[in-house]
């Protein structure tokens, strides 16, 4: 099965040479040119653009996009360059990325039009996950589901996807995945800090390492932790700017939307806008965390 693969960022990148070593053959496109000279170097064959990408598939055409949300999605599918020009009926566009539930509803109902099935996959799992398998929510059409299930076996980690419904629900559980997300990294910063600033002199990567072996809160965050603080130089140096909180909006905005409390995600995101305001252990912290399991931009202090 050969794969189309448009946008090789941070996540994009290690997917598409995931699934050239999972032994698919893989065309890929990316703005940069530098890292489709790295992958080509890898067995994953360079396209010139999106459409040159879709060209060269072979029928059933599935072309997963690993872009930005916004407008950049739409450009990728409908532009003069667009995967779209390259398709045709009961082909297959996967958006992976961070797309709105509600776009991706508006764009399957318009691709269903002409016969093109989409697919939204909310990809979680971070830089390590994107290399070693990450979690996916899938939605859309089942029957397209089942002919990409070798991509998504290929791309996650055993039991580590789910047709969820139909399009929009892969997006949907993404943006409360993420909101979730914000609320977990807020309480292990403020725990954190509260070691921090008590009368104990305590070595923070000894108390991560313990918590994590038996403790009720053992997680992959917490390994996370124990990791961005074993390098106190490089963490001192970390601003307590805290980036991103789109996801975490629009879940607070679905939440109000459906009558449902959510006071911790909520303070958990007010954090992030006042992340700007002053320093904050906790935001170090969850800077740090972000840095460790995303690769996101931190700013020095």
């Amino acid at each position: 099965m050969k794969v189309g693969f448009v946008g090789l960022g941070r996540m994009g990148k290690p997917m598409a040479l995931r699934l050239a070593r999972q032994g698919f053959e893989a065309v890929a496109h990316n703005r940069s040119q530098g890292v489709l000279r790295e992958v080509a170097s890898e067995g994953v064959e360079p396209a010139a653009s999106p459409l040159d990408a879709a060209n060269r598939l072979t029928p059933p055409r599935v072309v997963w996009l690993m872009v930005p949300a916004g407008e950049v999605v739409d450009e990728m599918i409908w532009g003069e360059q667009g995967v779209l020009g390259g398709l045709q009926a009961r082909d297959i566009i996967i958006d992976g990325g961070n797309s709105h539930y509600t776009d991706s509803v508006r764009r399957a109902e318009a691709l269903r039009s002409q016969g093109i099935d989409y697919l939204d996959v909310g990809t979680s799992g971070g830089l390590e996950g994107a290399a070693n398998g990450v979690s996916l929510t899938i939605g859309g059409p089942r029957a397209a589901f089942e002919v990409c299930r070798p991509v998504f076996e290929a791309l996650a980690v055993p039991e580590g996807f789910a047709h969820v419904g139909e399009s929009g629900a892969g997006h949907f559980a993404k943006i409360v995945h993420n909101a979730m997300e914000y609320a977990l990294l807020q309480v292990i910063g403020e725990g954190f800090w509260l070691l921090e600033r008590s009368d104990y002199d305590f070595d923070l990567v000894q108390v991560a390492h313990a918590w994590n072996h038996g403790g009720v809160i053992r997680s992959w965050l917490l390994e996370l932790v124990e990791r961005a603080l074993s390098d106190r130089e490089r963490f001192d140096q970390i601003s307590d700017y805290v980036g991103g909180g789109e996801t975490g909006e629009w879940g607070i905005e679905e939440a109000r939307r459906l009558h449902v409390p959510t006071p911790l995600i909520d303070l958990a995101v007010s954090e992030r806008l006042l992340s700007q305001a002053g320093e904050s252990f906790a935001r170090r912290v969850v800077a740090a965390l972000r840095l460790q399991f995303g690769g996101h931009e931190v700013r020095t202090r």
